[in-house]
């Protein structure tokens, strides 16, 4: 391929995962992805994946082709991920290309679904159709890291997001902490609220602030689900989190007449495993990529953000940052002390904007990205 060819490939492959990125809010426990065909430097139509059950990307845009009395003969194609080839919820994508027969499919990433994983690269291939893989790999994955980590390593993305002082606080030592960061940072936390699976917080939390933990300031039809972690099963039944939203509660010890009762609020209530007097959070975690949760957001106090740290469950921290000193108080999160920095979990900063007047950072756990990034690098079949 010559380097113009290359250009053209990346401007489209950006054009397509913007478009993917306008689904972000409804395809879960799908990925999100996006479909363009383009003829001799003119898009013909474009299309993105559906809500689970609905046309995929590649459907959606041979539809628009199809409505505008045009076809993808001979067009290239490009798509955010691997045309599945499989029967799921819906018929292979893959054999809707090649019935279309387009000369060229371009491909940002590999499908880590182990049913598809290069099947459907291959299946396009041997129908004679050139394809072309790896563009624009990272920023794929960057919008699809709960797919690929719960694909991969069974258990879904998980962020910690965390609001706190310039010094480090999340609350006062009276436990005050409404409101250190302004309106915009807290409407900017309903985007990562509306875009998870589920919205995970500790019974502390629900015990010290009621919060609703749904989802305001963005429209959604995909509202995530809840869950608390409620190791001695203590949670209020008239707290204002128990909505009707499902909503589950991770404990280790279980009282079946309340566990009844909050059934009738679409309430599950599930045993787990403890480990160190607490419910075991790895477990939680594989548990929750068994029920086909991609993304996890969580906001919680510092002793259960503590614990996931320390369970490493943590792959990203969103973090907003409020230009006020708050002296004494309660840390972001409780942690152990270290004898050495060696033992420090490292994350790197991958994007800072202001949502005045505070700050918005994210990081991400160096070696846990890294794996899902060389899973899907490796992922290249050519």
């Amino acid at each position: 391929m010559n380097a113009r060819n290359a250009i053209d490939d990346e401007r489209w492959m950006r054009q397509a995962l913007a478009l993917a990125e306008s689904v972000m809010y409804i395809t879960a426990p799908n990925p999100r992805v996006a479909c363009l065909i383009v003829r001799d430097g003119q898009l013909l139509a474009s299309g993105a994946t559906q809500v689970a059950g609905g046309p995929h990307a590649e459907v959606m845009a041979l539809r628009q082709a199809a409505g505008r009395g045009l076809d993808a003969a001979g067009a290239t194609v490009y798509v955010t991920l691997e045309p599945c080839s499989h029967y799921g919820r819906t018929p292979p994508c893959a054999d809707a290309l090649i019935a279309a027969r387009p000369a060229r499919v371009v491909v940002a990433m590999r499908d880590p679904n182990p049913l598809v994983g290069g099947q459907g690269i291959a299946k396009l291939r041997a129908a004679g159709i050139e394809v072309t893989t790896m563009v624009c790999a990272a920023q794929a994955l960057a919008l699809n890291p709960g797919f690929v980590a719960r694909m991969t390593r069974k258990t879904p993305w998980l962020w910690l997001k965390l609001a706190a002082s310039l010094d480090g606080r999340i609350a006062l030592d009276n436990g005050q902490s409404q409101w250190i960061t302004g309106p915009a940072a807290r409407a900017d936390g309903h985007h990562w609220r509306a875009r998870s699976c589920v919205v995970l917080t500790g019974s502390g939390t629900v015990r010290a602030d009621d919060p609703q933990m749904n989802v305001r300031h963005v429209d959604t039809a995909r509202p995530p689900a809840k869950a608390i972690i409620d190791t001695r099963f203590e949670v209020d039944e008239n707290a204002r989190i128990f909505d009707g939203t499902k909503t589950w509660v991770f404990t280790k010890l279980s009282d079946k007449a309340k566990a009844a009762r909050l059934a009738d609020r679409n309430v599950q209530v599930v045993e787990m495993p403890a480990s160190g007097g607490r419910v075991d959070l790895p477990s939680v975690m594989r548990w929750l990529g068994e029920h086909e949760v991609n993304e996890v957001h969580v906001e919680a106090g510092s002793r259960l953000s503590g614990a996931l740290l320390q369970a490493q469950c943590v792959d990203e921290l969103l973090v907003y940052t409020a230009p006020v000193l708050l002296g004494p108080g309660m840390g972001m999160a409780c942690l152990p002390a270290l004898e050495d920095l060696a033992q420090a979990q490292r994350f790197e900063f991958i994007d800072t904007q202001s949502v005045a007047p505070d700050l918005r950072l994210r990081a991400r756990h160096i070696e846990r990205w890294k794996a899902l990034l060389q899973t899907v690098q490796t992922g290249n079949i050519e």
